[in-house]
């Protein structure tokens, strides 16, 4: 149970930290979770193909951060804004 807490608290704080770095439109409490755990899922899914593993809460905020970087940045290139 507190790993699923862990999990979700870490894509909020990557949700929060993704938004202010890319200087995407400000995001309320529930679009803030669901970009950072899909940036989490998204930048584990990448890490592991390049055999990085994270192992800590820093590391796993790093990751989810830049996933939800890089989701930003393709809706971004796709919807034609920059």
């Amino acid at each position: 149970m507190a790993n699923w807490v862990m999990f979700l608290l870490v894509g909020l704080a990557a949700g929060w930290l993704s938004t202010r770095i890319m200087k995407h439109r400000e995001l309320d409490l529930f679009g803030s979770l669901f970009l950072g755990v899909l940036g989490a899922l998204l930048g584990g899914f990448v890490f592991r193909l390049f055999g990085i593993a994270t192992t800590n809460w820093l590391g796993a905020l790093l990751c989810a951060t830049l996933g939800a970087m890089a989701l930003i940045w393709l809706v971004r290139y796709f919807s034609g804004r920059k």
